[in-house]
């Protein structure tokens, strides 16, 4: 998950992917279809790949990267079959362990499963314990990241066993869930990724493709992310407060993606 309020790092708000109950729609509840069926084997992701992470701001596809990772529901097909006619791979990020009170399914959310703010504005943990509730709100999440044609998944708030979140989550939860996570994903023929929950990589790594890291180099954590690398899969790290020459090195050495980003997620970056 991104940093909280405890660590001091700045309000952003990230976005998510959301679809109806029966099908993806575009926003108004109106259902467009059953979601598409998978096309065979999910992509695999290796280490070395350059990549590009926007989500907020009109999308820059010209970036020369072999990978993006942009939201699902701000972007509509036409730019993920855009970015995959430049020869890109496409990461759909969505939010499955926070609640986010400006989605067009919030509503669809029990007040029962929200616990305490995650540190952004907008935005609460969930009780990842009630998969009762979670597991058909994600998948819709997940059909519409599919039927957008999207490659993989960026999951976010993976880790809320290890924060405040309300309700007394403990690792075991968080591992049932996040391979829950990591199924309804492959069942969809989509790559996932494990975002942070760094601690509990030793057994999800056979669950999950690739990873999605914010930095590790400032907290002195990407030492934990090397099972991935030495698994053959790909590592996407971005640091916000140190420049590249203060984690490139590291960065090229280990096998990772990195780059630098502003906290915005637009479309600057400084790549390694």
């Amino acid at each position: 998950m991104r940093r909280a309020l405890w660590l001091l790092v700045p309000l952003l708000l990230l976005a998510a992917c959301t679809s109806s109950p029966s099908g993806p729609d575009d926003g108004d509840g109106e259902d467009t279809g059953p979601p598409p069926a998978p096309s065979g084997p999910h992509w695999q992701p290796k280490p070395g790949l350059t990549w590009q992470w926007q989500l907020k701001g009109k999308l820059d596809a010209t970036v020369d990267v072999q990978v993006y990772d942009i939201d699902a529901f701000d972007q509509d097909a036409a730019a993920v079959a855009d970015l995959h006619r430049r020869g890109r791979k496409v990461i759909c990020y969505t939010s499955t362990g926070a609640w986010e009170d400006w989605r067009p399914d919030a509503k669809q959310f029990p007040k029962s499963v929200l616990g305490k703010g995650n540190g952004w504005d907008g935005e609460r943990w969930l009780d990842i314990r009630r998969t009762d509730v979670l597991e058909p709100l994600i998948a819709k999440r997940f059909d519409l990241c599919r039927a957008k044609g999207f490659d993989a998944v960026e999951p976010d708030n993976m880790d809320g066993y290890a924060n405040d979140t309300g309700f007394p989550l403990k690792a075991a939860d968080q591992l049932k869930y996040n391979e829950l996570i990591a199924k309804l994903a492959h069942d969809r023929g989509l790559a996932v990724g494990l975002k942070n929950d760094l601690n509990q990589i030793p057994r999800l790594l056979a669950h999950f493709d690739f990873a999605v890291n914010e930095q590790c180099a400032q907290y002195g954590e990407c030492d934990k992310l090397t099972p991935f690398v030495r698994a053959g899969k790909a590592v996407f790290h971005v640091e916000y407060e140190l420049p590249p020459a203060r984690f490139c090195a590291e960065s090229k050495q280990l096998g990772f993606s990195s780059m630098e980003k502003k906290y915005d997620l637009k479309e600057w970056r400084q790549a390694c």
